[in-house]
């Protein structure tokens, strides 16, 4: 796609709006829907996701007030009759694809469309209308062939953006660097209330309502981010990928388990939690581009899947969350918890690990990238060799899942094994062994971590950790804010680490902190 394209769509989608009209778009709707809605419903924008050879979905949200209580986005009581087109030009001369959804109450006149019969690997347009009000005009991609391989993909990643840290001028950055696709790992939204996670100097921005733990708080979280514009830039620049960390339902949840049982807190008993995660599910869904296919059954969601980029790489998206043991030993750091050993802990539950397995044997790219939450690599903060100290929230304290995932896929022989991470609001780049302990064990893998959106607010910008010195597998670090450009061909993948000064204040500029290069064949980063 050519670069003046591309900025049209970045243009439309930092500022929606009214146009004079829609050629052949006069979709009959029902009489009640005839007129339109008053005002602009499509003020938490647009977005495109899952993409397929064939297809991919496109999503819309309505809402005339994003931060009503109630979580309904000021909408009236009723259902509302949206169309949508699919083009193959910014313009929307070209239509390929129309039809109307109805936007129902009961999902919080959400309006996800699942696009199928489309050419594979090739670009198109798309937007929504209700009325005289129309939306604006994403980009959006197929996949490629199972069979073909494309010659590159620009693929950018990141993860956790706290509203109230700080403003999100990396997505609108991000979208300007034009990626094909986006990988979202999590911590998409924040569940705390006004001043209960506070930067150093005070937050910049306010959460609106109370600590997310009903449908209406969920929903009115949700509108509340998505209402913001450099959100709104990096959803219709490109399809994204996206799963969930903790705080979208909550802070270091494990399964059925809370963060907090005490009473006087949340009080979240198991049932409580269970209608809580019920509750962050069914708004998650909502807000987010997914196949129906991933409509949440109670408090039960699957969002572990591959999706595969014709024969150039597999995104093995994983769920660290939900199928999870409890940490151990109070969550938190720990010195020499020997149980983080055990053999049957896991991070990923049975059937999650065994599909991962079997991906990695039945697979046939060149690259297998896996998606996912939480750090990776070994991190030991201590120096000395008799104590290790380890985060019980990681992979370290699920060392023998870890173990069998590494070694599944050098079992399988996979060509390029990639880890892609979020969650720890820091950039780092390291290489995955299968046993860490051992000096001599061979690199068999790369960790590439990004840091936060806003999380934690304006980083330090140090590029030096202490713990690098004794854990010599983790090759960089830094502390800003952004996140991270790959570029994927047959022969490399590409890392520029793109970091931002501050974020407590609008527009800052982007840079490069730091680059890699994993070339094909060859373990490890260069």
């Amino acid at each position: 796609m050519d670069n003046i394209s591309r900025r049209s769509v970045l243009s439309a989608g930092l500022g929606a709006g009214l146009v004079a009209a829609w050629p052949g778009a006069a979709v009959a709707v029902s009489t009640a829907d005839d007129a339109g809605l008053r005002t602009d419903p499509f003020m938490l924008g647009i977005a495109s996701g899952e993409p397929w050879p064939d297809g991919f979905v496109i999503w819309t949200r309505l809402a005339l007030d994003p931060i009503a209580g109630d979580g309904l986005g000021g909408m009236p009581s009723r259902n509302v009759a949206v169309a949508w087109e699919v083009a193959e030009d910014a313009g929307m001369r070209t239509v390929v694809a129309r039809g109307v959804e109805i936007a129902r109450i009961e999902t919080a006149h959400s309006v996800h469309v699942e696009l199928r019969g489309l050419r594979p690997g090739r670009e198109y347009f798309y937007r929504f209308r209700n009325g005289r009000h129309i939306s604006a005009v994403g980009r959006t991609l197929t996949s490629p062939a199972l069979h073909e391989t494309p010659a590159a993909l620009a693929m950018a990643f990141a993860s956790c953006a706290q509203y109230e840290h700080g403003y999100f001028t990396a997505y609108t950055r991000l979208a300007q660097d034009q990626p094909d696709l986006v990988l979202h790992l999590g911590d998409y939204l924040y569940e705390y209330k006004k001043d209960s996670y506070v930067i150093a100097g005070g937050n910049p921005r306010d959460h609106e309502g109370p600590e997310t733990t009903t449908l209406a708080g969920y929903r009115q979280r949700h509108a509340q981010y998505k209402a913001d514009t450099d959100l709104q830039a990096a959803h219709a620049i490109a399809p994204w990928l996206v799963v969930w960390d903790d705080h979208e339902v909550d802070n270091n949840w494990a399964d059925e388990i809370p963060e907090n049982t005490d009473a006087g807190q949340l009080n979240d008993t198991t049932e409580h939690f269970r209608q809580r995660r019920a509750a962050a599910f069914q708004a998650y869904y909502e807000n987010m581009p997914l196949r129906p296919s991933s409509v949440p059954a109670g408090f039960d969601m699957k969002i572990y899947r591959t999706i595969q980029w014709g024969q150039l790489a597999n995104f093995h998206m994983m769920d660290t969350r939900q199928y999870r043991d409890d940490q151990l030993a109070g969550d938190g750091w720990k010195k020499n918890v020997a149980g983080r050993l055990a053999e049957d802990r896991t991070i990923t539950g049975a059937e999650q690990e065994q599909w991962l397995l079997d991906g990695f044997k039945n697979s046939t790219q060149r690259w297998d990238i896996l998606g996912q939450q939480v750090f990776f690599a070994e991190r030991d903060r201590n120096q000395a060799p008799e104590v290790d100290d380890v985060s019980m929230d990681g992979w370290d304290g699920y060392a023998a899942s870890r173990r069998r995932i590494t070694q599944g896929w050098v079992d399988a022989k996979v060509r390029n094994a990639v880890v892609l991470t979020g969650d720890v609001h820091r950039n780092w780049a390291n290489d995955v062994k299968v046993d860490f302990k051992d000096p001599a064990s061979p690199v068999v893998g790369s960790e590439l971590v990004c840091t936060s959106i806003s999380s934690t607010g304006n980083g330090s910008g140090s590029t030096t950790d202490a713990t690098m010195a004794w854990n010599p597998h983790l090759k960089f670090y830094n502390d800003n804010r952004g996140y991270v450009n790959t570029k994927i061909t047959k022969d490399a993948m590409t890392a520029d680490f793109r970091t931002l000064d501050y974020v407590t204040t609008p527009g800052a500029p982007v840079s490069t902190k730091a680059s890699f290069a994993i070339l094909d064949g060859v373990p490890g980063l260069q």
